[in-house]
């Protein structure tokens, strides 16, 4: 049988937050997974919807799931994706689900006239960054990513 992909609906969300954890986990990451079902639902499908999800399944068995969400590029002109989120049950892993999931997000750019997909990857992921080398992706370098958050975000946000 063959890998489909498809749009997430609002019955995915335990699903969905059961691969976010399992891609917590395969990152090492899993204390700091603070999300709940009543968060996605929420953000996914509420009123204000901050994210698609794609789902990979073979005969109704999910495999994996893609997290994005659009960006905007000044230099360009146009908006892009941004892939938060790409994870493929181990098991899976070497059957052409990643391959899949990511081409159906660059069909998506495409149709949405999107200038880049674009992502982040844990330095010590290897085999990651293989497959990705592998599609023509290149790192961007000269670029370190900053974040916000917990008590810094909300200082900061005071002096607004």
């Amino acid at each position: 049988m063959s890998v489909t992909v498809r749009s997430a609906t609002e019955q995915d969300v335990p699903l969905i937050a059961g691969f976010i954890r399992e891609l917590a986990a395969y990152e090492r990451l899993a204390r700091e997974v603070v999300m709940t079902e009543a968060d996605l639902r929420l953000t996914l499908f509420g009123e204000q919807r901050y994210a698609e999800v794609l789902i990979a399944e073979q005969e109704r068995e999910p495999l994996g799931f893609a997290l994005f969400f659009h960006t905007y590029s000044t230099f360009l002109g146009r908006p892009g994706l941004y892939l938060e989120d790409l994870f493929v049950r181990p098991e899976q892993r070497g059957r052409g689900v990643g391959l899949k999931l990511l081409a159906q997000l660059a069909g998506l750019a495409q149709e949405r006239g999107c200038g880049r997909l674009e992502w982040s990857v844990l330095n010590w992921n290897d085999s990651a960054i293989g497959f990705y080398d592998k599609l023509g992706a290149r790192p961007r370098s000269g670029w370190t990513v900053y974040r916000l958050t917990g008590e810094a975000l909300q200082e900061l946000a005071a002096r607004a």
